[in-house]
């Protein structure tokens, strides 16, 4: 088969390029474009990342492609109706990264709750004051984990060693993972209200685009504190702005945003081919004014990001990769 890889690192490279023989590897740093679909019309394997554009646009324009290897969990940025009714199948990864996640979570978490980011800033340029910067106990406080699967556990578990109680949410409870981490499952509302602390765990896509949004954030308890390491369509940027702005929420950890994309290179918007609605330009104020805030943190979308995790994320779409040549796929999205 051929198979072209994007957004490939250096050290990535040696992996992929072990499928062949008997598969033809090209290796890109670049990630997929509209720009560029068309010179890969005879690829009929992809390997992409979540900055690669995998609309039905560009898809289109590969009509040899068969398979999509996502080096990702979430699939939301997929076209998958296309996906379906062009008969190509979309593997993912679904497991590399549960403690690298969680660990994230209380990374973002106690830098808030610390002031760490203020104070490291502070004293690099040689102010020793400690004036501001009086931060509070993760011990005794309550974490509301939204989306109680594998991450959302994770998180759970380190939150109980915290000396925090738990309660989750998820439409699908397990009661025996609650009893064996030591929480308790409630309504989203419940939740919320209750909650010192929310952090997210969702999929992305249509059933939890704004999620939470300003009724959801109204309902959190004043002084709270939210983090995202899901997908920032989950969050409704400007209220969370609003929210912060009027003092309601103490901060917020996020290392991920609605508009990513858009942040890192704005210049893309202004593509002829670009589909640039007064909705997406909202959305990408909001992210910039989040930026602005001093008691919000924001990642890079880097929360999977160690050498173990990565090492994991490689291995296991090499192995998606051959076991659809094999013919019996694995990790299938659809």
């Amino acid at each position: 088969m051929k198979i072209v890889v994007f957004e490939v690192a250096d050290w990535e490279q040696q992996a992929c390029l072990g499928l062949q023989p008997p598969h033809i590897v090209e290796c890109l740093e670049a990630p997929l474009t509209l720009a560029t679909s068309g010179d890969h019309g005879d690829a009929e394997v992809i390997a992409t990342f979540i900055g690669s554009d995998l609309s039905a646009g560009v898809l289109r324009r590969m009509p040899k492609l068969r398979l999509i290897a996502t080096r990702s969990t979430g699939f939301d940025h997929i076209d998958l109706d296309y996906c379906r009714q062009a008969g190509v199948t979309v593997c993912n990864v679904p497991d590399y990264g549960d403690p690298t996640v969680a660990e994230h979570v209380f990374a973002l978490l106690l830098a808030l709750s610390r002031r760490i980011v203020e104070a490291a800033e502070r004293t690099r340029r040689g102010d020793f004051s400690q004036a501001g910067l009086r931060g509070f106990d993760l011990a005794g406080k309550t974490l509301g984990v939204v989306g109680a699967g594998r991450i959302g556990r994770r998180v759970a578990a380190i939150g109980r060693g915290f000396g925090m109680e738990v309660i989750a949410f998820d439409p699908r409870p397990d009661p025996d993972a609650a009893l064996a981490l030591g929480f308790r499952y409630a309504p989203l509302d419940d939740l919320l209200a209750i909650a010192d602390v929310v952090s997210l765990h969702l999929p992305g896509g249509a059933d939890s685009h704004n999620m939470i949004g300003a009724p959801q954030l109204a309902r959190m308890k004043p002084g709270g504190v939210l983090i995202n390491t899901s997908r920032g369509g989950v969050v409704d940027g400007e209220a969370l702005v609003r929210a912060l702005a009027s003092g309601h929420l103490a901060g917020a950890g996020l290392d991920v945003v609605a508009e990513e994309g858009a942040l890192r290179e704005e210049a893309e918007i202004f593509r002829a081919e670009a589909a640039v609605s007064i909705e997406r330009l909202r959305v990408l104020l909001a992210d910039h004014a989040l930026l602005g805030f001093s008691n919000v943190i924001i990642t890079p979308h880097v929360a999977y990001d160690t050498r173990e995790a990565v090492a994991r994320i490689v291995e296991t779409t090499v192995a998606n990769i051959q076991a659809y040549a094999r013919g019996a796929p694995q990790n299938v999205v659809t």
